[in-house]
């Protein structure tokens, strides 16, 4: 039952070339800072990535597409990367965009194992082309598919050897659903406790979903954009 790992590298061992990544974050706020390291020393490529954005430039996921590491983004929301822009026009880079409630409805239906859903979002623009439409109560739907992954890579604000975790604040926003939707889910702690130490009330995730848990150090939280109010 103890699922902690000595190391960051240890715990991406076995991701390979053309897998299928989710990472958790919303913006940089939550990135699995030391796996995503791990996974650009580690040079795999041709990999998908299912993640709420990309990351910016230079920072985050953005790190990973910069060396030319991701294949297909399945994201919403990718204002903030350069890089990402440039690959895209290129056409370099696949891209699948979808709306973030969507995104997140998709992520949450595969790990609970649902089929598909009808929604209204999107309906009638680029986001339904090739997609199968309804008309359900007199309102037009689009059939959204789940999505899963070989791979979640996720950061926790505690865990335990159980892989029992709690997240903190926007930290926790995508993180919960994607330990669903991965095969194999491995959590960055910031801190690892002992068990019992994390309130059951506060689990957000249950150990059952997760299947590595590594201890992070050294985090930068970096912010994307700063803004302060101009003194007087």
């Amino acid at each position: 039952m103890d699922k902690v790992v000595n190391s960051p590298a240890e715990a991406i061992h076995d991701l390979r070339d053309g897998a299928t990544l989710m990472s958790g974050g919303f913006g940089l706020c939550g990135n699995p800072e030391n796996l995503i390291r791990a996974i650009h020393a580690k040079g795999v490529t041709g990999l998908t990535v299912i993640s709420n954005n990309c990351g910016t430039t230079e920072l985050g996921l953005g790190a990973l597409l910069k060396s030319r590491q991701i294949k297909k983004m399945i994201s919403s929301y990718v204002g903030e990367n350069k890089e990402f822009e440039r690959q895209f026009l290129g056409g370099e880079l696949e891209v699948e965009l979808c709306p973030q409630g969507t995104l997140a409805e998709r992520i949450r239906a595969g790990g609970a194992g649902i089929g598909g859903f009808y929604t209204p979002t999107g309906y009638g623009t680029k986001a339904a082309e090739g997609k199968e439409t309804r008309e359900l109560d007199g309102k037009m739907y689009v059939l959204e598919r789940p999505l899963v992954a070989d791979f979640t890579i996720v950061r926790a604000h505690r865990a335990d050897r159980w892989g029992n975790c709690s997240f903190r604040k926007t930290a926790r926003n995508f993180s919960p659903m994607m330990c669903m939707a991965g095969k194999i889910t491995i959590v960055e702690a910031e801190e690892i406790v002992e068990l019992g130490a994390i309130d059951p009330d506060q689990v957000h995730i249950p150990g059952v979903f997760v299947q590595r848990v590594v201890r992070g150090e050294h985090y930068e939280k970096w912010i994307e954009q700063r803004t302060v109010r101009q003194r007087d």
